[in-house]
């Protein structure tokens, strides 16, 4: 447990000198930053000195935070499956996208979980700064793909997370760069693969990544929203926590963008990530599966 806690406080140091790089770099004033929790999953031991996680902070249904879900790698603290939400014609998400924050100290038994997931694509949507601050560990037999959504904007966007997460859907740069991620997902599923994809903390590019293939997928929005926010249960913290936390209105921003820029979700992903209704059609095929209960 102490080598384990050692490697989680190592990990929250490491992004928070990204941060902190990436605002002197624009000259603009560095905020207090609080480093993450040093711990995954809340625990049920009662010896844990973690925090416990607050019902209060948000109120997630038992559909989102389930056994099984969080697949539970050491190097990590935000890596689980979208598996097993309700999606378009009554099928289920299947066991084959991973969302995850940064997977750079992946221990050996990590690696061999993820192989044994049949793991063929890592998405990493960092910055180049992040990647060389945080390079992704190597698992043997998954591609590597960059798809940086937040490389044309100032470093400072990195903690300026409302104008990121606008951005997401405005930037001419991460629209390409969601596009590209969308298709190699779609191209490893194919293959029978599963796929992971990446930011640092895995929470905001990440969870607008998987906001917008639930959203495909023909996930209501209710359950789009409670996967995002179960962020604040996996990092033990809460919505009122700037840095490391998420708030339901940060996933608005984007949804909001969506509107104002394209008038429908169908537009955006038509016009704004460039993806025909093959593709689209074939991202439901290989990722919902008959509810077999």
């Amino acid at each position: 447990m102490t080598s384990l806690l050692s490697l989680r406080h190592a990990r929250a140091h490491r992004r928070t000198a990204a941060l902190t790089l990436a605002a002197a770099l624009t000259l603009a004033p560095v905020p207090a930053l609080q480093a993450a929790p040093a711990w995954a999953a809340p625990s049920t031991s009662p010896s844990s000195s973690a925090p416990a996680f607050s019902p209060s902070a948000v109120t997630l249904p038992g559909t989102v935070i389930t056994p099984g879900r969080e697949i539970g790698l050491a190097g990590t603290e935000n890596t689980r499956l979208l598996a097993g939400y309700r999606g378009a014609d009554g099928k289920v998400v299947n066991n084959l996208l991973l969302r995850s924050d940064a997977v750079s100290d992946l221990t050996a038994s990590d690696i061999r979980a993820l192989q044994h997931r049949k793991l063929g694509l890592i998405v990493d949507l960092r910055t180049g700064l992040e990647r060389g601050l945080q390079p992704d560990s190597k698992v043997p037999g998954a591609a590597w793909l960059s798809a940086d959504y937040l490389g044309a904007l100032p470093p400072t966007a990195l903690i300026d997370l409302n104008q990121a997460y606008g951005a997401f859907v405005t930037d001419p740069h991460a629209r390409e760069a969601t596009g590209k991620a969308l298709l190699a997902i779609k191209d490893t599923t194919a293959q029978g693969g599963s796929a992971l994809f990446h930011c640092s903390a895995g929470k905001d590019r990440t969870g607008w990544t998987a906001a917008v293939l639930l959203t495909i997928l023909g996930v209501d929005r209710a359950t789009v929203d409670a996967d995002y926010l179960a962020s604040n249960h996996y990092r033990g913290t809460t919505a009122g926590d700037p840095l490391n936390g998420v708030s339901i209105e940060l996933l608005n921003t984007s949804f909001n963008a969506v509107t104002k820029s394209y008038g429908s979700f169908e537009n955006y992903l038509h016009k704004g990530l460039k993806l025909t209704d093959a593709d689209l059609d074939a991202l439901r095929a290989q990722l919902l599966t008959d509810d077999v209960r």
